[in-house]
This record gives structure tokens, C-alpha cells and sequence, in this order.
């Protein structure tokens, strides 16, 4: 006699039509995170020792316009005080048509930000936005300013 199960799985494996997806699954996290690992490593440049050459001119680059942002909020450019209104034209005047000249603004690290901030907006309102802030060094910090607790006595060693 034959079998009448002969096409049917018999027992308790069967045929799975399906694609098991968690073997997949795994070697992809896998790869994700061989590429995570790896892809800093090769966005590092190259390390090269440039030629010299007699004939090479240095390039003039135009000096920043510097603002000034006291921590009373006075706006200095070029030593005469303006109103954060008013900076904006009268940075416009400095750069003429040259829109690609930086502007650097030092701002007191006493200052409010949200007047920064609100500066900032002024300047990016009217166009001006090839804007940097700049920092001291790191470490170094400005020596304490005298007030009302360390007026006439002596200043700290450093």
C-alpha cells in the first residue's frame, strides 16, 4: 500500500513559504554598525607637506567688520555707539555693495543673550548674515572686574 501523505509534509517540520526576515534583520544591524564605527575614520584628510614656491602672493583678505556689543547694550562699530535700530545701516554703510566681507561681533559675556540674539536678528533681517561671534582663548578668563564688594582691596595673585 502506498502512502497517501506522499506530497504532505509529514511529521512536525513543514515547508515554510515565507522569508525569515530576523537572520536579515541581524546582519543589517550588524552593517550599520560597522559603517557607524568606520565612516569617521575616513572623512579625515590627508596629510601632506606643501612645496614652497618664491612666486606665490598671499591673498588680501578685506578686514572684518567688527561690531562691539557692550553688556549695558551699547553697539560700538568703529568706536562710535549706536542703537541696535540704527547698527544695521550703519553696517550696510561700511560694506558698500561687498556683502561677502565677515562681520565679527564681540559681545561681552555679561550681555544678555536674548539681546544678542535680538542683534543678530537685526543684522540677519537686512541681509547681513556672513556673521561670526567670537570667543576669547580657552582658559584664559578676563581678570574680575572691581564692584562694590572688591572695591579698594587689594587684587588677587594670580
Amino acid at each position: 500500500m502506498r502512502n497517501s501523505s506522499v506530497g504532505k509534509s509529514s511529521g512536525v517540520y513543514r515547508a515554510q513559504a515565507d522569508i525569515n526576515v530576523t537572520p536579515l534583520v541581524d546582519v543589517m544591524l550588524v552593517l550599520l554598525i560597522i559603517f557607524m564605527v568606520t565612516a569617521p575614520m575616513l572623512t579625515a584628510g590627508l596629510h601632506v607637506n606643501l612645496p614652497q614656491a618664491k612666486a606665490a602672493q598671499k591673498l588680501d583678505p578685506k578686514p572684518p567688520v567688527v561690531l562691539t556689543y557692550g553688556k549695558d547694550g551699547t553697539v560700538e562699530l568703529d568706536g562710535q555707539s549706536y542703537r541696535v535700530e540704527q547698527i544695521a545701516e550703519a553696517v550696510e554703510a561700511k560694506l558698500g555693495d561687498d556683502r561677502t566681507q565677515p562681520i565679527h561681533l564681540r559681545a561681552d559675556r555679561d550681555a544678555a543673550y536674548g539681546d544678542v540674539v535680538g542683534l543678530m536678528d537685526v543684522l540677519a533681517a537686512h541681509g547681513l548674515t556672513r556673521l561670526a561671534v567670537l570667543t576669547g582663548p580657552a582658559g584664559k578668563s578676563e581678570p574680575p572686574r572691581p564692584d562694590k564688594t572688591t572695591a579698594g582691596a587689594p587684587a588677587p595673585r594670580p
